[in-house]
């Protein structure tokens, strides 16, 4: 695929504002980072976004035990995600956003209306839990019970985290309120559905001819999509989220997977917004050189791949407000009626915790806040870029993240930097040497600086994080190899020329390095940058330094860690 003069969009999937981030989390988002930065080197228009999910039910949840309000656990969290993710882990959001900001309710109330009068969100009666004990609707996450199809003891009433089924609270075994662990009964009430069984073919049709998603996405959303559709509930009884914006519906809420799906699009609106320029959003989501991928955990799937693609396709629609099909070449006024489908689901799979799941209502995994306050934060970007769960489920230990940390980051990568550069100060007074005469292997890895650069570019592209981190840390073998072989430092004594050919090879190799590692290791990309003392680079491309340049102050890029 040639993305070169594509818009960009990533969508990263928003995490609840309930409880401090973990690896967990990190995992299945920290691709889109990935794709961001390499993308802006690139030259492409970049939008990278997501926020606070501040609705959910799992706030109120929280609110209960804490005995505080939804909103004060809301801004707690949201605060803490955005210092562990923006300011620790250097996340590089164009805009994190909430949904609780009044920008994104105001336009989530407007996409509700739009559907409404098409037709698509009606209303009719539900059968939902309540709690006696609690005299209360539950909503899907205050009950918990026994998964009927993969028997998963902790699903919930909308969803099993283990399977990914999207289910409804009467499907449970053995349901109870997760407040005072009561069975709840079945009472009527009334609520707005959202028509996804209008969408069933369309959907299918659609998902069957994407192309670059990940294979547990598109394969989940197929069969799923075969076992056929069912209309979903898209509001609740609550008192906390974006109220109905229909008469008399007020006490309900929109429910938090439809307007937090959509806040990929408010929140492009809200940066065009700031910026003063009110029709950027429209180069993302209103134009076909656009390109979007949607970074998220496989429990997620269905509600990207299938939930917000049918709400797409049904603001795309030329229905008007009247329901009546629009005749050919009549003009609409509907600045939503061409959105931009989603392009690639890149979902991960699940990264456990000796063995089990990291789980924030569990209280199961290791927190962001604890772990960069001991490690450096392009230790776990490259722990998880190199072990993630990117195709299949992957385990974190603490073992085998500092054996990844102690051999490969510290022992050949920022081993090889140090060596070379060092060299350089030590035996050519910090100026870069001028090559000589060119042997096939010096001839090798120079061409490798540049012809990594596509190779790595391809892999990133198409999502496929971890063959693209092999092949950096392959050619760094490479360089440390042919540095081992050549030995300048035995060179020197007989043949000064030869062993400054070495040297500049293995300071370009360096430069290249610096770029490549960037979109995965920036903290390092920038150590690397100013010991080589080069400008900052903003391309994707292999930078020549020239001889004679002067390097700047050799430090080490990392240090070994113990656990």
């Amino acid at each position: 695929m040639n993305l070169l003069k594509k818009n960009i969009l990533i969508a990263g999937a928003w995490p609840y504002a309930n409880g401090e981030l973990h690896l967990g989390h990190v995992a299945a988002i920290i691709s889109g980072d990935f794709l961001a930065r390499y993308f802006r080197l690139k030259g492409n228009k970049v939008m990278f976004v997501s926020g606070s999910d501040c609705h959910g039910t799992p706030i109120s949840v929280k609110a209960e035990e804490l005995k505080i309000t939804p909103k004060q656990v809301s801004d707690k969290y949201d605060k803490k995600m955005r210092e562990a993710l923006i300011d620790g882990l250097g996340f590089s959001y164009d805009l994190f956003f909430k949904t609780s900001d009044p920008f994104h309710g105001k336009k989530i109330q407007e996409l509700f209306l739009n559907l409404y009068k098409k037709g698509y969100i009606y209303k009719k009666n539900q059968t939902l839990a309540y709690c006696d004990k609690c005299t209360r609707f539950l909503p899907d996450r205050f009950v918990e019970g026994t998964c009927p199809k993969c028997k998963f003891v902790q699903a919930r009433g909308d969803q099993c985290d283990e399977c990914g089924s999207l289910l409804d609270f009467q499907d449970l075994i053995n349901p109870s309120c997760k407040i005072c662990s009561a069975t709840p009964r079945e009472k009527e009430t009334e609520h707005f559905f959202l028509k996804l069984t209008a969408f069933e073919k369309q959907l299918l049709d659609y998902i069957k001819k994407s192309k670059g998603w990940r294979k547990n996405a598109r394969n989940f959303s197929i069969k799923f999509l075969e076992g056929g559709l069912h209309d979903r509930a898209i509001t609740r009884d609550s008192n906390w989220g974006i109220a109905v914006p229909i008469k008399g519906y007020e006490h309900k809420v929109i429910y938090v997977w439809f307007e937090a799906i959509l806040g990929y699009l408010t929140t492009t609106q809200k940066i065009s917004e700031d910026l003063g320029k009110p029709d950027l959003w429209r180069e993302f989501w209103k134009n076909d050189n656009a390109y979007h991928y949607y970074v998220q955990g496989k429990d997620n799937v269905p509600f990207h791949a299938i939930i917000l693609s049918a709400i797409l396709m049904g603001l795309r629609s030329l229905k008007n407000f009247n329901n009546k099909s629009v005749k050919s070449g009549e003009s609409v006024e509907n600045q939503w009626s061409d959105l931009h489908l989603p392009d690639n689901i890149v979902s991960s799979e699940y990264l456990n915790f000796d063995g089990k799941q990291f789980s924030k209502s569990r209280n199961w995994g290791v927190w962001i806040g604890e772990f960069l306050a001991k490690y450096e934060p392009d230790t776990i970007r490259y722990y998880l870029g190199i072990n993630g769960p990117e195709n299949r489920d992957s385990d974190f230990s603490w073992h085998d993240f500092k054996l990844r940390v102690n051999s490969e980051l510290v022992g050949k990568l920022g081993n090889f930097v140090n060596r070379v550069l060092t060299f350089v100060n030590n035996k050519f007074d910090s100026n870069v040497p001028k090559v000589g005469n060119l042997k096939d292997g010096d001839k090798r890895i120079l061409s490798d600086c540049n012809n990594i650069f596509n190779e790595v570019g391809t892999l990133i592209e198409k999502a496929k994080f971890k063959d693209a981190l092999k092949k950096i840390m392959a050619f760094t073998d490479e360089c440390n190899k042919y540095f081992n072989d050549q030995a300048p430092w035995k060179a020197i004594k007989a043949d000064k020329e030869r062993a400054a050919t070495v040297l500049s090879a293995c300071v370009q190799a360096i430069s290249a390095i610096q770029v490549l590692i960037n979109p995965f290791l920036p903290f390092s990309s920038e150590k690397i940058r100013k010991q080589l003392n080069v400008e900052n680079r903003k391309e994707w491309k292999y930078y020549e330094i020239s001889a004679g340049h002067e390097i700047g102050k050799v430090e080490g890029v990392y240090k070994k860690i113990d656990v």
